[in-house]
């Protein structure tokens, strides 16, 4: 193992940095070949064999496959690298989503062979969102079938992304042997008997001189654009020679500020083109002193912005983005952005106005841990003791206190029936939920009011079948679930507005309270709004609030037939008391009384979840495909050709593709491969709604 890293280094040499991809690009293979080359490791695992660093977890090992996101810091040349790799399946995208919240950089891995794929695009949006630079890595290029010049193409067409080509494929396929340092001037081999971790530079072969002259022109074209202090383009146009230092100078600008996207080539199976991936994460991504400070804002008074700079003078100010619980407590991973972390301070969570413990620090290192005793402004670390937190909280110094924006994860689509082996177990079983929905926040479960069954709700049948796994490998509970279930929602068909009365007793006292509010439709937002219009001094502040309340609690109870109410604002627009005496408590009353009276008059809508499939799909067997998903009510949206294969991209309900993988396979001996994501939620329609309402 490498020299223990239990202090934060200068600030400069940090890079924080995700590792994401469409499932199976090669994200872990090269996770274990960065780890290897950085002397983290002294074996190089394998993803067949179960036995790499960051899939840990025995469901990984066994699926093959990365689950939840694993951390590990290690060391290249002079930086510090907090590593994170992040599942590529999409019933796992909240491990993606929350991870590039905290990440200051990103290396997307592609594969040569099927180029840019539907989770790709998710990944892609999710950088987008939280403004992240990043890498892109051309895995795979030893495959039959690898592009490199089409998957360029993809990420400018598909991605719209401006990518720049730094280290360009010496062969494809089986004749894929190095990769062209466009740079530096040479070509880059690596020695198969230390395992690629000597590279040898030499002179760029005769062979591959138009392939380094046609890629080298088109970088330089390309960095024309960006070359705002004339570093490299007039002495490129003169024939003259360009420093490395200009290329990399303007390249890095271009970089940090997400216009440019620097592409690599390479095979992390055969280990070639990794180390100049790794010089890129320090040459062009951004150290958290690149970045802006962060912003959130006071916690008693949210119109107030405030503002924390990535310096340990600051006052403290850090995120929690991601708790991993056990039987035996829990483990927060926290993103430092300004100030000092100490073990043994009091730290203030402005959520639950309540101050909590920092009793262990350490340096996260996938299923090991290095205690640490301090931590400052850009590290990324994990803390034992925190007993309220939970993901998306602010940890702050006490005396500035700030509130930074919480991470969305998306909804729950699936659901499924879950019981213990013995009515012994019940209690075990709830308690085991609970640890499993603070560890996932898009996991949740209930108990059904009229049957008393317990259902668990999830991202797919893949996220459950794990979470059922985990309860029996990591806890020792035996379980039996039901068949999946859609996760349906339901919202209103159109604007009302209604009164909401309270006229009774209450505690013995004549209570007459009225609430006015509208309820509206807001297609695509995919939650429910509460606001107020309520004129100022109409009732006393508490009143409203308490009214306020009243209204969120009754919309969680889900619309008329009970499923979660989606897509809709409500608007307090009047309360007042009619008698004297009136208590908060009649308010709420009528508060309840009024959104249930308006959901009634607004037109319930049923909404179903629609996924987007991509199948890649051999051309002898498009028919029988296409076929198959008209029959489930699939839309096709596109059918295109990729390599030697044919790409339909279709919308598809969720309740049509259960059990799909058999299908699809049985249709093509076996030889297609597809993906789903949840795109929406749209309408049932009328003849299924019928179906399912009994009518």
């Amino acid at each position: 193992m490498s020299t223990a890293l239990t202090t934060t280094p200068p600030i400069e040499r940090i890079r924080n940095i995700g590792i994401v991809a469409h499932i199976d690009a090669g994200k872990t293979t090269l996770t274990e070949r960065i780890l290897y080359y950085t002397h983290f490791t002294h074996r190089m695992g394998d993803v067949d064999e179960g036995t790499t660093v960051t899939d840990y977890l025995k469901e990984e090992q066994e699926r093959g496959i990365t689950i939840v996101s694993a951390a590990v810091t290690t060391r290249w040349r002079d930086c510090w690298l907090n590593l994170i790799d992040t599942p590529g399946h999409v019933d796992f995208t909240a491990e993606v989503e929350r991870c590039l919240r905290v990440l200051d950089g990103a290396i997307v891995v592609f594969s040569a062979v099927e180029g840019v794929e539907a989770q790709s695009e998710t990944v892609w949006r999710q950088a987008d969102k939280y403004r992240v630079p990043r890498l892109a890595f051309i895995n795979k290029m030893d495959r039959i079938g690898a592009d490199f010049d089409a998957v360029v193409n993809e990420i400018r067409t598909r991605l719209g992304a401006t990518p720049v080509v730094l280290t360009a494929p010496i062969g494809s396929s089986q004749s894929f042997e190095g990769v062209l340092d466009l740079v530096r001037g040479k070509a880059l081999y690596f020695d198969p008997d230390t395992l690629g971790e000597k590279v040898e530079e030499r002179d760029v072969p005769e062979y591959a001189r138009e392939t380094f002259e046609t890629w080298r022109n088109r970088m330089f074209d390309t960095l024309a654009e960006y070359d705002d202090e004339d570093l490299i383009t007039s002495a490129y146009l003169e024939g003259l020679d360009v420093s490395e230092e200009a290329i990399r100078k303007v390249v890095r600008q271009a970089t940090l500020n997400r216009a440019l996207v620097p592409v690599f080539a390479g095979s992390a199976l055969k280990r070639i083109g990794v180390q100049p991936v790794l010089d890129a994460v320090c040459h062009y991504l951004p150290s958290p002193k690149d970045l802006p400070p962060v912003e959130g804002w006071h916690p008693k008074k949210r119109d107030r912005v405030e503002r924390r700079k990535p310096d340990p003078k600051e006052p403290l100010c850090a995120l929690v983005f991601k708790i991993q619980s056990d039987l035996h407590g829990q483990l927060a991973y926290v993103r430092i952005y300004s100030g000092v972390l100490t073990c043994g301070v009091r730290v203030h969570n402005p959520r639950t106005d309540s101050r909590e413990i920092v009793q262990h620090m350490w340096r996260i290192r996938a299923d090991r841990r290095e205690r640490m005793e301090r931590a400052s402004a850009g590290d990324i670390v994990g803390v034992v003791g925190l007993k309220k937190t939970v993901t998306g909280d602010t940890l702050c110094d006490p005396r500035h206190p700030i509130v930074l924006e919480r991470i969305e994860f998306p909804e729950t689509v699936v659901s499924v029936s879950v019981e213990p082996m013995s009515s012994a177990d019940r209690k075990r079983l709830l308690q085991v939920l609970d640890l499993l929905s603070v560890d996932d926040p898009t996991f949740g479960w209930r108990e059904d009011e009229e049957t008393g069954q317990i259902i668990m709700s999830g991202m797919g049948e893949l996220h459950l079948e794990v979470l059922r796994n985990r309860m029996q490998d990591e806890f020792g509970l035996k379980v039996r679930t039901g068949k999946p279930r859609v996760s349906y929602r339901e919202t209103i068909e159109h604007p009302v507005e209604v009164t909401g009365v309270c006229n009774q007793l209450v505690a013995g006292a004549a209570q007459h309270a009225e609430v006015r509010v509208r309820v509206e439709p807001q297609p695509g937002t995919s939650k429910v709004v509460v606001c107020s219009e309520l004129k100022p001094g109409r009732v006393p502040p508490q009143i409203e609030s308490e009214v306020l309340t009243a209204l969120e609690e009754e919309a969680r109870g889900g619309g008329e037939l009970g499923y979660p109410l989606t897509d809709v604002r409500i608007t307090l627009l009047d309360a007042r008391a009619v008698t004297e005496g009136t208590t908060s408590v009649a308010f709420r009353i009528a508060a309840a009384n009024a959104l249930r009276q308006a959901l009634r008059e607004g037109g319930m809508v049923l909404l179903e979840p629609i996924m987007r499939l991509e199948v890649m799909v051999p051309e002898e067997y498009l028919g029988d495909v296409l076929g198959d998903l008209n029959a489930r009510r699939a839309e096709i949206l596109s059918t295109n050709s990729r390599g030697s294969l044919r790409v339909i991209e279709a919308r598809v309900p969720l309740e049509r593709v259960f059990g799909y993988a058999t299908a699809v396979r049985s249709l093509t001996q076996g030889r297609a491969s597809y993906t789903l994501e949840p795109d929406s939620f749209a309408p049932v329609p009328p003849e299924r709604a019928k179906q399912m309402l009994g009518l």
